[in-house]
């Protein structure tokens, strides 16, 4: 029997907006850098407060480094390479930090670099890159929020899809720190950019279902920053927490095994093993309930160097870790370990095991206590979660129930109990008490638990499990 969801009131719909822009300073006419090479900032209109143009340039130049150690080998299936032409040209810039028009928002000269448009009003999808095309007639632009370093904005597409924007900061922190020390905006733009470019090359090499799409890109002016890089990605909804909390344990479930499936995929990714130095709530987003990362300009590949497992701790604001240094000299597992620990204490601890069908609970707290004390893996994270979905989508977890309920039920067929309804927690509809079960022997016991419970209502809607039926539950005597 499928999961089916009920619905006896009007239904809801919930639009989550969140955005990504990436925009990356490259100028015209100039070179691009050999390996391991990266031009020189332009001179400062100043003297900086510590380390001048030449500290500035070392700071690029490990950036710059950075960024080719991972756009280099084979790119992922549909994946394209980041232009190197034009790697931003530092001559002296403007004063000021002044929010920019965004750069999408002017009309695009003919024959601007960048993806051709995905053909048709669909959505992209991999193979499908835009370009400065798909820019020219974007609708709806609404600037969603800003960070240390990137503004976020969401924009509707010529075809109608939504998809999101990121540009560097101009009003940022990490922009403006940069031009208080050193007092170069090109310069201090180029370093910022840097990491926007990280991000965009790892969303490229890391294409998983839980790392947010790279659409495309196009070059393009903004201000007086010549020929700025503009990346196109999925649109998701931020994490609330607090709303989350409120919602079914099912789609809770749904966004731990989402994290445990990412954390799994960047513990073998093709780069090796990847950890995530920034994991909070903030750094994902929600797609069609999947959670996924779309913040990677913090992330780290390299694991931790050690001479002994003194150099190996683990360190976060409740307790540390210490783990093992191998032979050849790193820390054994410490990239895997942070973001399994990060994940038990931002996500597990407050989603998993809260109004969970009771059969399941003392799993979820194996998962719970396995991963705050890292006695397990990713590996074996994942495993459990898998079990547990596994289990729930089954029915299995209704076999050791052997409650019976003495009330009788009379089925009335293709028919509803308006207005009758009541609030419950959690609920899929904050109106009424619209549940999931899987069977109608537990849509009985559900209403059986519940005082107010004196009917409910059945139809053929599915949760994200496809396995159970859904009900509203009505007070109403039958």
């Amino acid at each position: 029997m499928r999961r089916r969801r009920a619905a006896v009131a009007a239904g809801f719909c919930a639009s989550f907006l969140l955005g990504s822009v990436l925009n990356v300073l490259f100028a015209p006419g100039s070179e691009p850098p050999r390996p391991g090479q990266s031009p020189e900032p332009s001179p400062a209109r100043g003297p900086g407060r510590r380390g001048g143009r030449g500290e500035l340039a070392r700071q690029i130049r490990a950036r710059y480094e950075e960024v080719q150690r991972y756009s280099r080998g084979e790119p992922g299936p549909g994946a394209g390479r980041p232009e190197r032409r034009r790697l931003m040209d530092l001559a002296p810039g403007g004063p000021g930090l002044q929010r920019p028009r965004p750069p999408w928002a002017r009309p695009l000269p003919d024959g601007a670099p960048g993806w051709p448009p995905a053909p048709g009003p669909a959505s992209p999808g991999p193979g499908q890159r835009l370009g400065c095309a798909a820019l020219r007639n974007v609708s709806g632009a609404q600037y969603v929020g800003s960070g240390y370093t990137k503004a976020v904005y969401r924009v509707r597409l010529p075809g109608g899809a939504a998809v999101a924007l990121k540009a560097v900061d101009f009003s940022g922190h990490d922009l403006g720190s940069c031009v208080r020390e050193f007092g170069v905006r090109r310069g201090c733009y180029r370093l910022a950019a840097h990491k926007l470019l990280k991000e965009m090359v790892l969303l490229e090499r890391l294409r998983h279902p839980n790392v947010l799409q790279l659409y495309g890109y196009c070059y393009q002016d903004s201000e007086d920053i010549p020929d700025t890089l503009t990346t196109i990605t999925e649109l998701g909804a931020p994490v609330e927490m607090i709303q989350l909390l409120q919602t079914s344990w099912e789609d809770r479930f749904r966004i731990c095994l989402s994290l445990g499936r990412l954390l799994h995929h960047l513990a073998h990714s093709p780069l090796g093993s990847v950890t995530l130095l920034d994991f909070r709530p903030r750094q994902f987003v929600l797609v069609d309930g999947e959670l996924k990362v779309t913040d990677l300009d913090d992330a780290r590949v390299e694991e931790t160097p050690c001479a002994t497992s003194a150099d190996c701790i683990l360190e976060f604001p409740a307790r540390n870790f210490t783990l093992s240094c191998s032979a050849q000299g790193w820390c054994e597992g410490m990239n895997e370990k942070r973001n399994l620990y990060n994940a038990y204490r931002f996500f597990f601890t407050y989603l998993l095991p809260h109004s969970a069908p009771p059969s399941l609970r003392p799993l979820l707290d194996s998962i719970v206590n396995a991963t705050g004390e890292l006695t397990w893996g990713v590996d074996e994270t994942l495993a459990q979660l898998e079990k547990v979905l596994h289990l729930y989508r089954s029915g299995q977890y209704l076999q050791n129930s052997t409650a019976s309920s003495s009330a009788e039920y009379q089925r009335i067929p293709d028919s509803d109990i308006p207005q009758e309804d009541y609030r419950c927690w959690p609920s899929y509809h904050h109106g009424s008490c619209l549940l999931s079960v899987f069977s109608l022997a537990e849509a009985v016991d559900v209403c059986e638990s519940h005082a107010q419970c004196r009917a409910f209502v059945v139809t053929n809607q599915t949760t994200w499990t496809g396995a159970h039926p859904s009900i509203t539950l009505n007070p109403q005597e039958q």
